[in-house]
């Protein structure tokens, strides 16, 4: 069995050559990359050695490659660079964690997930804005906060980032970041035979106490109760509580009634998937910060489109395409995209993103009515259906939010999910109605869209 080679404990380079063999094949990675070994670390500069007779090839060929998955764990700007492994035995450099990396490894915490490299937009706006502010003012903002959303939307990321904040800017004030499991396995071993002492101490003797994923509390009856008091002790003296789970506190139907209202009692704020603009620009700076060479903004441009559930699959996109051209000596061109992620991800079809604009006009075109009728105040029946099924339409076939969506019909975004709702509703039980939407969203999907309902 293939072993990765030593490294110092709590090394970044472990993850490093974990997201490269991610990005390559089995066969690339056994040829050129697994024999890689980091030489020094100094800041954002990793030195990685190679074999004497690969390294110009691995220069030529991987840089971008190694950029990005180094820009990962080290942080925006890590730059590599590749020496033979005469040229490191001779300057006989020992390997070093770069001091941030290091300073905060006992946390856990990741240097690179800071406010500066969160990219806003609808789908996170509030959760991002209530972080920031939590971060500034500990316990006199939102007390506790709770972001909730499905994997891959950011949770994690605004969570190091309010820590890394405390720990960067408030003065005197600690953070503690932690996940379920490792607060759980830590009770454990504190009650099999350690230090209960030492571990209250550590979770709550803090002035910030961040957990990712309470959804996993559920059905832990010993930790969840020693959580509840945890929870308890710090609201009472003034701690600041921020959390992090898969689904708002009113679907953990498995969690305590006393738990869950305490998490209730503060600010929930929900992310969702980022919608087209708001994933191209997290693309562009990516690519900006990892620097990467030669990818043109057609591809970025492709890859947005596709890759739409969250911004982990997102960026592993990117890095893939990165990979393949490093491969085959090609620019990251549209047509490149294209072929890796019809290759590495056949079961994203061209997703189809229809403007706002375009939905009105055809809706206006099946129903008769003029735009201005359709965006009036009326609420006339001939006018009240066409609306809702306009907003309906958006909301299937665009990555319009509900308050983007409702800035476009002159409404807000309770107005526009009633509309959907309404709109699910009368489809289901009204066949003339159901052909009605069934013809606008083939006719605006080119025909093969899947049938509403």
């Amino acid at each position: 069995m293939e072993t990765d080679p030593p490294a110092p404990d709590d090394s970044p380079w472990p993850h490093i050559r974990a997201e490269l063999r991610r990005a390559v094949g089995a066969g690339t990675w056994n040829l050129w990359l697994s024999e890689l070994e980091p030489v020094s670390i100094d800041g954002a500069v990793l030195r990685l050695r190679a074999p004497d007779g690969k390294r110009q090839w691995i220069a030529d060929r991987f840089t971008g490659l190694l950029h990005a998955a180094a820009g990962t764990v080290l942080g925006p700007g890590a730059v590599v660079e590749i020496v033979t492994a005469s040229a490191a035995a001779a300057a006989a450099i020992p390997v070093a964690l770069p001091e941030t990396f290091a300073a905060n490894r006992a946390e856990r915490l990741n240097p690179r997930l800071t406010f500066e490299q969160f990219v806003i937009g609808d789908s996170n706006r509030l959760a991002h804005g209530a972080a920031l502010a939590v971060a500034e003012l500990p316990s006199l903002a939102y007390n506790p906060l709770l972001i909730c959303g499905p994997p891959g939307l950011g949770k994690t990321h605004l969570l190091h980032a309010i820590a890394n904040y405390v720990n960067d800017c408030g003065v005197g004030l600690t953070a503690r970041c932690t996940t379920v499991e490792r607060f759980t396995n830590s009770f454990v071993a504190a009650v099999h035979g350690g230090d209960p002492a030492a571990f209250k101490e550590a979770h709550r003797g803090v002035d910030v106490l961040l957990v990712d994923d309470v959804q996993f509390l559920a059905s832990k009856v010993r930790t969840e109760e020693e959580f509840f008091h945890t929870f308890n002790a710090l609201h009472a003296s003034g701690a600041q509580i921020v959390l992090t789970s898969d689904r708002p506190p009113r679907d953990m139907d498995a969690l305590e009634d006393r738990l869950r209202e305490r998490f209730e009692a503060g600010l929930v704020c929900e992310v969702g998937p980022p919608d087209y603009s708001t994933r191209l620009t997290i693309l562009r700076k990516r690519v900006l910060q990892d620097r990467i060479q030669g990818c043109e903004s057609e591809a970025l441009e492709l890859v947005a489109e596709r890759v739409s559930h969250n911004v982990r699959a997102l960026e592993g996109a990117l890095i893939r395409v990165v990979a393949f051209g490093s491969l085959t000596g090609r620019p990251a061109t549209a047509g490149l995209a294209e072929e890796v992620l019809a290759g590495l991800y056949p079961d994203l079809a061209p997703a189809r993103r229809q403007s706002v604009a375009d939905i009105q006009s055809q809706v206006c075109m099946a129903f008769s009515i003029t735009r201005e009728e359709l965006l009036s105040a009326s609420r006339e029946a001939r006018l009240s259906w066409p609306r809702q099924v306009a907003m309906y339409l958006t909301r299937e076939l665009t990555d319009q939010t509900l308050p983007a969506i409702g800035r476009a019909f002159g409404r807000n975004h309770t107005t526009v999910l009633h509309a959907c709702r309404r709109t699910a509703e009368r489809i289901a039980a009204d066949p003339d109605a159901f052909a009605a939407v069934d013809r606008l969203t083939r006719q605006l999907t080119g025909g093969d869209a899947d049938r509403p309902g």
